[in-house]
This record gives structure tokens, C-alpha cells and sequence, in this order.
């Protein structure tokens, strides 16, 4: 479709021009420092930062049906930036000019309705997000190429250059910034650093695969992130975790999307998120937020933040009903099927704890819930999904429990609309369903197969069969006619078959 054909009203809106005064704002302090340095916590008091448009409220100027119309034309239009996460370039990232963003196909993953068998058995109808089919398979792409743009944009200001990039990660962080720093070769390297023995052999391959030098180290995901980020204070890298501000801008685009593929309608919507170093769940609070802000949508959502009993700090900390009573308190984790989030000290956390409160102050009331789910229904419900059409991971196992912890708890009714966080491709966590078919678990992840969901394959080879082929080794006509029929007769007889007459 040419610029011209768009309506008149759209067309000085549809191409975005950079803008907006970013700065990194401090949760804690309030201080305000410039963009021009990759920061990650405040140089004054050591708090985590958000990134703040101090000239945000020019959005406002153009209303928010407006704003509904631009992004629903931007879907019409080839610019290759504008296919991912910068559709919505203005509540992203407006000081990075188009020629600056990395996109490798992030961003716009299919929001697919569960059957009516599965919606029953949960009792609410309710659509998967399928954060897997980005371009790493999980979530991480979008913070990544928000990140990864800002840099790109650094380097070609003459800003930067010969850039390290660096990590901690439960296997799905290192695979979205290694294969996004890959691209920006030479000008980036990519090291991440991994627990080791706790990351699947599947994400373990991509690094690998993106070039990244890999570096296993005693512990769990918690200990690699002191290395990251002592590193990060004592020498000149980039640090690429959810610390990094950019990576949460980023991921705002997870709850734009959701807006607008529901047309902008989130009166009666419910977004079902597992936490794990928590960077997600605040991201899609202030994506939500900034929609609202701008009169995009009307109504904020409802947002339940989903842990394992096995790793649930966020979970414990709003335990408490009274808020002034509440103290953050990190624990030591179990291991969990959830792999990604078995994280005992988010670094999010004074994230989650303010943009929390400001979500509920601006809704009027309670919109923000959190609930704890066992290692056996996150098993359950994940294979449970995927029985039923969906490639859900098993934090997508964990969104579906959580989902129906909050029914049986009245977080949500059954007359909403859920949209349920899938983070991950099904793949990425294959092993998990292996020791589920074949009742390996360890004992102390407390998973018990359920005879209904198991399922295995079937060798075939009748006893009196004499005669197979190998490779390399055909049988002849003859012999082959006698394995066709004896091993379709097999078949036949175990799926209860009968001939045509």
C-alpha cells in the first residue's frame, strides 16, 4: 500500500520521526541521568532504573483513537523496522531512528484461542500468546532488540564501539542476546555466563550456535548474576539482563501488542504471566500503563504474576495483605520444571513493587494478583495444552495453572477473557516432558506422572517378521510386499482398525 492511498489524517503520523527527552529515571532516589551512557543501576544510590520520556505527555496531543488507527495502518506497511516491536516506535524507543533498529522477525507472535474442550476443563475462555515463535523461541527477543537497537543506535553516534556484551541467564536470556549480538558483528561480542548442569541441553545449543563465548559456573541463576554484575561495575561491558532498562522498554511491546489484537478492549481482560527475575511482568504493568496514559485503551487489565512453590519470593512478599507491613525476603530455590524462573532474588523487584502500586492507584482498585502453583500442575497443565493444539513451554504450563488458581481464588471470573504468557518454545523444554513420559524425576521436584498424560512410542516388529530393511540394505520386492503387510497389520490391530468392505 503507497503513503498515499493511507487517510490524510494517518499520513504525518504512519512513518515515525525520533523524539521523546529519554532519561533513566531512579526508583529510588528519583534522580535523573542521561541516556548517552549504558547504565544499568543509579549512579547516586544504586537502585534499579526505568527509563522515563519527560516529553511523553506530546502523545497526547494526537488522542487515542487516533493512536488506534496509526498502529492498525502501520500493519499495512514493508518497512522492515516497522514489522516488529517499533510498530509502536513512539512508546518505545522514539530517539532511535529507524536505520538503527535490529529487527530479526521479533515481536507480533499469534495470540491463539484455546479449543472448547481446554476452555472447559479451565472453566474461562482464554487465548495462549505464543512468545516461542520469536525469532530465539521465548520472550527474550523483544527486550533484546530494544536493546540491542539502542546500542546499534551508540555505535553509529561514534558513542561506542567494539562493544562486549554480557549476561546471566537460565538459558533463554543467552540465547536472545547472543543471537542479536551475532548480527551486529563486528561491532559486538557476546559472552553469558550459565549455571551449570541447569539449563537444558536445548537452549545450551544456542549460544553455542550464535558465536557466544559460554561460561558454566558452580550455582544457580542467582550466583551467576553477582559475576554479571560485578563484572558490569568494574569493567567496560554491556550488561543484557533485565537489569538493563532497555531490555524493559522492549518487552512493553508484549502488552501493546495484546491491546490492539483485541481491539483495544481490556474491560473484561485478564494476562496470566509467570515471574521469574520479574523484568516481564513489570514491563506489561508499564506497557499497560502507558497505553492508558495516552487514552490507547480505557480500562487496565487485570494481571496475574504466576511463581512455582519452588521459587515464589514475589509471591511470598504480597502474601501479606498489609502493604505496610510487607518485607522483600530473596530465598534459596528448589529446582523447578519452570527452569527459566527459578530465581530466588529478582532484580526487578522495586520495579514490581512500585509499578504495582501505581497500577492499582490509576485502576481505582485491585487489578494487580499473584498466586503460587505446584511443580505437578505446571507438568500437568502444560501437557494438558499441548494435547490440545498449543506449543506451550513450561512456563506456559505454569501461566495455565496460575490462570486457574486465580478462578478457584476469585482474582478472576469466568465471564473474563484470559490471555495466557506461553515465554518459550514447547522445544526448549522437551527434556522435562521426557522424564514425565518416562517417570524419571528427581525426587525433590515432586512430580508424579499421570498415567492419562504419558505417552510413548510403540516399536513395531512382529515376532515372526524374519526379513527388515536397514540402511543401506533394501529387501527385495518379495520381501518387502511381507514387511509392508505384517507391519500394517500390526498397526491395524493396535489402533482397533477395520477393512474396508
Amino acid at each position: 500500500m503507497r503513503h498515499d492511498q493511507f487517510p490524510k489524517d494517518i499520513r504525518p503520523h504512519l512513518i515515525p520521526k525520533t523524539g521523546g527527552d529519554l532519561v533513566y529515571r531512579c526508583l529510588g532516589c528519583r534522580a535523573e541521568h542521561g541516556i548517552e551512557l549504558l547504565l544499568y543501576t543509579c549512579p547516586d544510590c544504586g537502585s534499579v532504573l526505568l527509563i522515563h520520556d519527560r516529553q511523553f505527555d506530546r502523545l497526547d496531543d494526537i488522542g487515542g483513537e487516533r493512536w488506534q488507527r496509526i498502529f492498525d495502518y502501520r500493519r499495512m506497511l514493508k518497512i522492515p523496522a516497522m514489522k516488529g516491536i517499533y510498530r509502536y516506535h513512539e512508546f518505545i524507543g522514539p530517539v532511535i531512528p529507524l536505520d538503527s533498529v535490529v529487527y530479526l522477525g521479533e515481536g507480533h507472535t499469534p495470540v491463539v484461542e484455546a479449543n472448547g474442550f481446554l476452555q472447559a476443563k479451565v472453566g474461562i475462555r482464554f487465548f495462549y500468546k505464543n512468545d516461542g515463535q520469536n525469532p530465539s523461541a521465548s520472550f527474550k527477543d523483544r527486550g533484546m532488540a530494544s536493546a540491542l537497537s539502542y546500542i546499534n543506535f551508540l555505535i553509529r553516534q561514534g558513542l561506542v564501539d567494539q562493544v562486549l556484551s554480557i549476561c546471566a541467564s537460565t538459558g533463554d536470556t543467552s540465547a536472545a542476546a547472543a543471537l542479536y549480538a551475532a548480527y551486529l558483528r563486528p561491532h559486538i561480542a557476546s559472552a553469558v555466563l550459565l549455571p551449570y548442569k541447569k539449563v537444558t541441553p536445548q537452549q545450551l545449543s544456542q549460544p553455542l550456535g550464535s558465536g557466544a563465548q559460554v561460561f558454566e559456573i558452580p550455582g544457580v541463576f542467582d550466583d551467576c548474576m553477582k559475576v554479571v554484575e560485578a563484572l558490569s561495575e568494574q569493567y567496560n561491558v554491556a550488561l543484557l539482563n533485565s537489569k538493563n532498562a532497555w531490555r524493559i522498554l522492549g518487552q512493553e511491546s508484549y502488552a501493546y501488542e495484546i491491546a490492539q489484537d483485541f481491539d483495544y478492549a481490556m474491560a473484561d481482560k485478564a494476562v496470566v504471566l509467570p515471574i521469574g527475575n520479574a523484568g516481564n511482568i513489570t514491563a506489561v504493568i508499564n506497557g499497560f500503563l502507558k497505553f492508558h496514559a495516552a487514552g490507547i485503551i480505557d480500562t487496565l487489565p487485570k494481571i496475574v504474576g504466576v511463581q512455582s512453590v519452588h521459587a515464589n519470593p514475589v509471591f511470598q512478599y504480597y502474601s501479606e495483605p498489609d502493604a505496610n507491613q510487607r518485607k522483600f525476603v530473596p530465598m534459596t530455590v528448589k529446582p523447578s520444571v519452570a527452569q527459566a524462573a527459578m530465581i530466588g532474588n529478582p532484580v526487578s523487584m522495586p520495579r514490581v513493587i512500585h509499578l504495582v502500586d501505581r497500577y492499582n492507584q490509576v485502576a481505582g482498585c485491585p487489578r494487580v494478583f499473584f498466586v503460587e502453583v505446584a511443580e505437578q500442575d505446571i507438568m500437568d497443565w502444560q501437557l494438558t495444552a499441548n494435547r490440545n493444539g498449543h506449543i506451550a513451554c513450561t512456563h506456559g504450563g505454569e501461566s495455565l495453572a496460575g490462570l486457574r488458581s486465580a478462578l478457584n481464588k476469585g482474582h478472576v471470573a469466568s465471564s473474563e477473557t484470559a490471555i495466557v504468557d506461553s515465554t518459550a518454545h514447547a522445544l526448549k523444554f522437551s527434556g522435562f516432558q521426557d522424564m514425565y513420559f518416562q517417570n524419571t524425576f528427581p525426587e525433590e521436584f515432586a512430580v508424579i506422572p499421570n498415567p492419562a498424560l504419558v505417552n510413548q512410542p510403540r516399536y513395531v516388529h512382529p515376532k515372526h517378521l524374519k526379513q527388515v530393511p536397514a540402511s543401506g540394505k533394501p529387501l527385495d520386492p518379495e520381501a518387502l510386499a511381507t514387511f509392508v503387510e505384517a507391519i500394517s497389520r500390526q498397526i491395524a490391530a493396535d489402533l482397533g482398525l477395520k477393512k474396508r468392505t
